[in-house]
């Protein structure tokens, strides 16, 4: 439910900015409909990727350093307060107004920001060895419910106030096309994300401290045994002899040689596939508003009123992730088990790069109106080549490939760059999108379709997990698995070593 509620709250800005435009940047002498500046808009939609590297950060090294759960409630609180604070941006003039919503977004992602490593790091722990990869994706996966739901709320909140309050097309009266209802149209869109978060509060407090955390970092055998115990309801006893050999084979630091030589690729990949993948997936979630006039999706905004621009806008934003965005992410739930993480990862980088490539060089073809529907297909095959790819693969890996002392802050520095790749795409990608120039479009198309290309070829510097207990993964075992990690397929015939 957290990683459900950190997309609904970024996602949902989407649907909403181009009625921010029409209600707060309305220039009679333009004889066009209100639009955000540019400027605005990249922070409108940027600000909070701002706020969720930094949360990722912070609360990530805090993850590591005072425990998961510690830090967990507390993600939630500033989710929930923020989310009703963004929908109560105050003030009259325009800059005031877009001035309060871009703070409290930027401290919205703050708190989203560490949902990332926490919710990864707590499910990776806790997991048995044969499931943990369709677990971890599982947690994943609800972003794409987060970003369907995204899409409904604000389609059917939208329609409830057309039935009311619907005004003119743009081209009819250009004043009553802005429905003056519309102001509270945005703001429950943006309120409505606390609720999720809200509702899962209580049941987050009463979940204990991860085994692994309480045991290799607190070195309480026994109560990690307890905390186990609870969360798999069966007896489990604690082996204080095994827990000093882990804890001897995990004392060295995150900037040491040790760490280097043991994960240094490994972070490197990590890092360098999450930042280009989030340059395409943000690109083409952030920009979808603009492309859906192109396909066909939506009407041209002189031609309709605010409230039905967004519902027109949030309907599309619907159908693409119902059909495109979601059947991708549990199809990795499903198969991860099956393919491993570094095969799908390859799959998706690869066939993201060639339907980019096919929309951009051929996107004059397409954008006529015969052929919207092929253009759809192309776009939304993207969308699920990317969940059942490396947008699912690249948040599993950082959460199995480090070591317990550092897990939580590993997988937040992969998740902070993965957050500047969604910053160039929320602060560069979209200027190329948003007047909707054909020559921009498909040279962002391109260059999108590039970057896939090279995260294909940086997912060689991380490896293959499945089957693989997580102290086999990262050596605390006291064994040196370097040469084993080296392989994409472990051995299957490998013993248990009691973890898991």
């Amino acid at each position: 439910m957290g990683f459900f509620t950190d997309a609904y709250d970024l996602f949902c800005i989407t649907t909403i900015s181009k009625l921010l435009g029409r209600l707060y940047y309305y220039d009679p002498t333009t004889q066009a409909p209100g639009k955000l500046p540019h400027v605005a808009n990249n922070w409108v939609i940027g600000v909070a990727l701002v706020g969720t590297l930094s949360g990722q950060l912070v609360f990530g090294w805090l993850g590591d350093k005072l425990g998961r759960k510690k830090v967990y409630g507390l993600t939630l609180i500033l989710m929930v307060m923020c989310a009703l604070c963004s929908g109560l941006s105050l003030g009259y003039s325009s800059k005031a107004v877009i001035g309060t919503l871009c703070f409290f977004r930027f401290w919205l992602g703050f708190g989203i920001g560490g949902d990332y490593p926490l919710s990864a790091t707590i499910m990776s722990e806790y997991a048995n060895k044969a499931t943990r990869g369709a677990f971890i994706a599982a947690v994943f996966a609800m972003q794409g419910v987060g970003i369907i739901f995204a899409g409904l709320v604000s389609m059917i909140i939208s329609k409830l106030f057309l039935m009311s309050y619907e005004g003119k097309p743009f081209d009819v009266d250009e004043i009553l096309s802005t429905e003056p209802e519309a102001d509270y149209v945005w703001r429950i869109v943006l309120m409505l994300g606390a609720l999720p978060a809200l509702l899962t509060y209580y049941w987050r407090m009463k979940m204990p401290e991860t085994g692994r955390y309480t045991a290799i970092i607190e070195g309480n055998a026994k109560q990690a045994a307890i905390n186990m115990g609870k969360v798999l309801d069966i007896e489990i006893q604690a082996e204080g002899d095994k827990l000093a050999q882990f804890k001897a084979a995990n004392e060295y630091p995150l900037l040491s040689n040790e760490f280097f030589q043991r994960h240094g690729l490994h972070l490197i990949g990590t890092m360098s596939t999450w930042f280009l993948l989030d340059i395409a997936f943000y690109s083409q979630n952030l920009t979808q508003k603009d492309i859906f006039p192109v396909m066909g999706l939506t009407s041209k905004a002189n031609t309709v009123s605010a409230l039905k621009e967004m519902f027109e806008t949030s309907r599309a934003m619907f159908v693409i992730a119902l059909l495109g965005t979601f059947p991708g992410y549990w199809f990795t739930v499903f198969f991860i088990e099956k393919m491993g993480r570094f095969r799908i990862q390859l799959m998706g980088f690869f066939m993201m790069s060639v339907f980019m490539a096919i929309i951009g060089f051929k996107y004059d073809y397409l954008k006529t109106k015969e052929h919207k529907w092929t253009f759809a297909t192309l776009y939304g095959l993207t969308f699920f080549f990317a969940n059942f790819g490396p947008n699912s693969t690249t948040f599993v890996l950082p959460a199995e490939l480090f070591p317990t002392r550092m897990r939580s802050t590993c997988h937040a520095l992969s998740a902070a760059s993965g957050k500047a790749g969604a910053m160039i795409s929320a602060f560069g990608i979209q200027q190329y999108t948003q007047d909707g120039n054909v020559h921009k479009i498909k040279k962002a198309m391109i260059l999108l379709a590039v970057t896939n290309m090279v995260g294909f070829c940086c997912t060689f510097l991380v490896t293959e997990t499945k089957g693989l207990s997580l102290e086999e993964i990262s050596g605390e075992d006291g064994r040196q698995n370097e040469t084993k990690m080296k392989t994409s397929k472990p051995d299957s015939g490998h013993q248990d070593d009691g973890w898991e």
